[in-house]
C-alpha cells in the first residue's frame, strides 16, 4: 500500500509541473527537445555507417571531438565532467580508446551487459588528469544520446532521491557496475508500467520522470 501511494505521489509531482504528462509542451520545450536534438545531431554525425568510416580511416580525434560536441548541446555532465572528458582524448591514446570502446558501446551486438563493463574498462584506461573518468554520468551519457531506445542516463544523487522517493531498492553503488545499471533499467521500466497513460516514448521520458522527483530544479 505504501509503495502505491508513493508511486501516485511521484505522479501527482510529475503532473503538477507538466499537466500533459511526456507530451505536455513545456515538458517538451523543458526536458525533452534539446536531449532529443542532440540524439538527431548523433544520427547525422556519427551513425553507424558514418562512425565505422572514420574508424577505418584511424580518425579517433574527429570522433572524440564529435562525441564532445553533441554531449556540448546538452546539460547533461557538469563543467568538471566536460572538462575531464576533453583532457581524457586530447591525446591519440586517448582519442582511440574512447572511440574504439564507445562504438562497440553503442554499435556492437554483444548483450547490453557486456557492452556496458567493456566501455567501463575502456574509460578506466583514459588518461586522467585532474577528475576521474569512469563516473555515472560519463559512462552513461553517450549511450544516452545515441540511442535512448536502449540506454539510460543516470545522475547518482537525483536518481537515488527519486527510487527513495518511489519506494523502490535501487540497488546504487558509485563505480559504475552492471548490476546498478540494471536496477537504474528496472526502475525506468517499472515507472512504464506503474503509468501506462503517460505513454513514454523512450528513455528520455523515463529518465525525465526521474529527475522531476529527485531534482532540487522541481522541489
Amino acid at each position: 500500500m505504501k509503495s502505491r501511494e508513493n508511486n501516485q505521489t511521484s505522479l501527482r509531482k510529475f503532473l503538477k509541473f507538466f499537466k500533459n504528462g511526456f507530451y505536455d509542451q513545456k515538458y517538451l520545450n523543458w526536458e525533452r527537445n534539446y536531449k532529443w536534438n542532440a540524439h538527431e545531431a548523433w544520427e547525422k554525425e556519427l551513425n553507424e555507417k558514418e562512425f565505422r568510416k572514420l574508424l577505418r580511416a584511424k580518425n579517433y580525434q574527429e570522433i572524440a571531438k564529435r562525441a564532445v560536441r553533441m554531449e556540448s548541446r546538452t546539460n547533461l555532465l557538469f563543467s568538471f565532467e566536460k572538462m575531464a572528458l576533453r583532457d581524457a582524448v586530447k591525446s591519440d591514446k586517448g582519442a582511440e580508446i574512447f572511440a574504439k570502446g564507445l562504438f562497440n558501446y553503442i554499435y556492437g551486438k554483444e548483450p547490453l551487459e557486456e557492452r556496458f563493463e567493456n566501455f567501463s574498462k575502456a574509460l578506466a584506461q583514459l588518461p586522467r588528469k585532474q577528475t576521474r573518468v569512469l563516473t555515472w554520468p560519463l559512462q552513461t551519457v553517450f549511450g544516452f544520446i545515441a540511442n535512448p531506445a536502449e540506454h539510460i542516463f543516470l545522475k547518482p544523487r537525483v536518481t537515488q532521491l527519486a527510487a527513495e522517493n518511489y519506494n523502490y531498492n535501487f540497488e546504487y553503488s558509485s563505480k559504475p557496475n552492471w548490476k546498478t545499471y540494471k536496477s537504474l533499467l528496472d526502475f525506468a521500466k517499472k515507472i512504464k508500467r506503474d503509468f501506462p497513460s503517460l505513454k513514454p516514448r523512450d528513455y528520455i521520458d523515463l529518465q525525465s520522470f526521474i529527475w522531476v522527483q529527485g531534482s532540487s530544479e522541481y522541489d
